[in-house]
């Protein structure tokens, strides 16, 4: 029988970085748009001004802080979980890297699609918004360390009320100009 509060706290290793990685970005205001303000075959900007090379770089190295100090403690905290017979998932420097650039990627690929359907900069797509950046850092990172299916259920659960409000919280401090 799995155990979901051990799967929920293995889920959050994996998400603390990712989550660093693509909250941090707009604290950067960056004005080096990453697409080069280049246009897509459909005449429309690539990624938009919203993604920068100032906060992508922002967001890899709060994403690799927060994934350095949990493999700092990981060795420690997997000796903990073992006395209650459980074992964590690797976090290691790379992984804590990994994570990071692929919620960056995921975060890319949302924008990506935001801008072939036509939608402006800022336009909440519920689902979207909250899942891109968690499918990219799962898709960087489940080659170098365990990540089931439950894990991943309970990011995409978590993820949604998390992102809300955080969002919220960043609008309130005038650091996004839409709380979503």
């Amino acid at each position: 029988m799995v155990d979901l509060w051990v799967e929920f706290v293995k889920a959050l290793l994996i998400i603390f970085p990712a989550y660093a990685a693509n909250g941090f970005p707009p604290l950067a205001r960056g004005n080096k748009a990453i697409d080069l303000k280049k246009k897509w075959f459909d005449d429309r900007r690539i990624f938009g001004d919203g993604k920068t090379f100032e906060g992508f770089g922002f967001g890899l190295f709060s994403g690799f802080v927060i994934g350095a100090l949990e493999a700092y403690l990981y060795f420690d905290l997997n000796a903990y979980a073992m006395e209650f017979g459980v074992t964590l998932p690797l976090i290691n420097l790379f992984i804590g890297f990994m994570i990071a650039l692929g919620a960056l990627f995921g975060d890319l690929a949302g924008s990506f699609l935001k801008r072939r359907f036509k939608l402006k900069r800022g336009a909440d797509v519920p689902l979207l918004d909250q899942w891109n950046f968690i499918i990219g850092a799962v898709l960087f990172t489940f080659w170098f360390t365990e990540i089931t299916i439950w894990m991943i259920l309970i990011m995409l659960l978590i993820t949604p009320l998390f992102h809300r409000i955080a969002n919220i919280i960043a609008h309130k401090i005038r650091v996004k100009k839409v709380p979503w």
